[in-house]
């Protein structure tokens, strides 16, 4: 059996009042079993799957000769180059961050037999920082670092300026052959990044090497499609990840919402967002390696989730759907993520959760079995002969009974061990869970039309041509107000 989700905590028998009661879920049963219902049937149609953003939900069935020349080429730039350097951001940092940490060997980059002759792994690109970038460009060699960039348009700002700049350095340090150090994850057909690959191929064909974002695929839910080379270089067995996607995608397709591991996750937290009014939802794994995954997991729900429009769908003379914004009346909601991580945060954030307003679910990931264990020496202590493992466990149980008390919701996700099948398992638990929870409140969780705004501004003040009219007009009429009173 792999991952385990235990919700006893999130139930008045449980927390009281402040739980979900069986009325609760008898009330919104139906609304749960037509969402289910259109989900599954999105997912089993490859048209829909594509054009709505759901084309993730099969991705451990892609083709086998493909993910083969991912592996094949992962290990060709494993061998013959000491640095890997990804640049990404969103999704394409988080992912790979997620499993670096979770997959690899902690202080993976430090020691060189953790790495097993694998080469290190920097991930640039997510920020307009200089300190860091400029920092790693002036320890690495050129002619021993491989350069990954991960974007499907090849505009986003953050990722493109550090290519911009790493490409510089390449070029200048390698000579002009320095194309065939780059690999470029991108849109197959379209795209300033695409164009680009297609230029440099023309005059080099090993140069500026290739591998596609497959449509309908978004940036958070694609670690399956862009990560697959970073855990080839890392020596991470791919069909084993797959394998964990594949048995939770199992375990999730029965119709008994009940028994639906995913579904049961979303729809108690709906529940407690709307009627109990929990709106922040804090992921705690009882796991260091595991805390770049509740990182991940922040993006995951947020951009899903937080909408200021319910869904309209229109349905086409072919039967396809075309989700809209329904703009004739605000939505705006979608719980809040916090990434936390036990034990670490006990001595933190866990005053507020236990004392503080009472507007919170915390999941917990409990680890079942550690790669290591550690038994504290000594005798007469109160921790003397005590593993490491043993007192996590401690903790986390602690923790609950800590909320329990107080009537504070919460609940566990059990993990046999931090695996490549069980964190597979784990994120794809996680994207279903989100998925449904957009299908329970009607929004597109698949879009992230709120992340724009920043990007329009930026790109109006950069000059960046062919900006619609309506944006111009809008930045020009709304400027932001800097009284100096205000400021001290």
């Amino acid at each position: 059996m792999g991952l385990k989700f235990d919700f006893n905590n999130m139930f008045d028998f449980s927390v009281r009042e402040h739980g979900v009661s069986q009325q609760d879920i008898d009330e919104i049963l139906p609304q749960a079993r037509k969402a289910a219902a259109h989900l599954k049937k999105i997912i089993a149609d490859p048209r829909a799957r594509v054009n709505l953003g759901l084309e993730w939900a099969t991705l451990f069935q892609q083709d086998k000769e493909e993910i083969a020349k991912i592996q094949k080429l992962g290990v060709q730039i494993s061998k013959k180059y000491e640095n890997v350097v990804f640049l990404g951001i969103g999704g394409s940092y988080l992912g790979l961050k997620a499993a670096q940490d979770a997959l690899c060997a902690p202080y993976y980059n430090e020691f060189k037999p953790l790495r097993k002759k694998s080469p290190r792994i920097y991930l640039e690109g997510n920020n307009l920082d200089p300190d860091t970038l400029q920092v790693l460009l002036n320890n690495l060699l050129p002619k021993k670092t491989f350069v990954i960039i991960i974007s499907k348009s090849g505009e986003t700002t953050e990722p493109k300026a550090a290519f911009m700049l790493v490409e510089a350095w390449l070029k200048k340090g390698v000579g002009k052959k320095y194309g065939r150090q780059i690999l470029a994850i991108t849109d197959p057909q379209s795209g300033a990044l695409r164009a680009k690959v297609e230029r440099e191929q023309k005059k080099d064909a090993l140069s500026f090497r290739a591998f596609p974002i497959l449509k309908g695929v978004g940036g958070r839910f694609s670690e399956f499609n862009m990560g697959l080379m970073h855990l080839a270089i890392v020596g991470v067995n791919i069909n084993e990840l797959f394998s964990g996607v594949k048995e939770m995608f199992n375990r999730c397709s029965q119709d008994d919402i009940l028994k639906n591991p995913a579904y049961m996750y979303a729809l108690l937290h709906t529940i407690l967002y709307h009627k109990k009014a929990k709106s922040l939802a804090i992921l705690m794994p009882f796991s260091g390696t595991l805390k770049s995954t509740a990182d991940w997991y922040v993006q995951l729900l947020a951009e899903s989730l937080g909408k200021k429009y319910h869904r309209k769908i229109e349905v086409g003379v072919d039967g396809a759907e075309n989700w809209l914004a329904d703009r004739t009346s605000l939505f705006s909601k979608g719980r809040t993520p916090i990434s936390a991580a036990g034990t670490n945060d006990l001595h933190s954030i866990q005053q507020n959760n236990v004392e503080g307003e009472d507007n919170k679910v915390i999941t917990f990931i409990r680890v079942e079995q550690f790669r290591t264990d550690l038994k504290i020496p000594g005798k007469g202590d109160l921790l003397s002969e005590k593993s490491f493992s043993s007192l996590m466990h401690l903790a986390q149980e602690a923790t609950e009974w800590a909320l329990v008390c107080e009537g504070r919701p919460n609940c566990t996700i059990i993990m046999p061990e931090v695996s490549a099948y069980n964190w597979g398992a784990l994120l794809f638990f996680l994207e279903l869970a989100t998925a449904f929870e957009g299908e329970l409140l009607n929004v597109n969780a698949f879009d992230q039309p709120g992340v724009e705004g920043y990007k329009n501004y930026m790109y109006y003040k950069l000059g960046k041509p062919g900006i619609p009219q309506a944006i111009t007009e809008e930045i020009k009429n709304k400027p932001l107000i800097k009284n100096p009173e205000y400021i001290l």
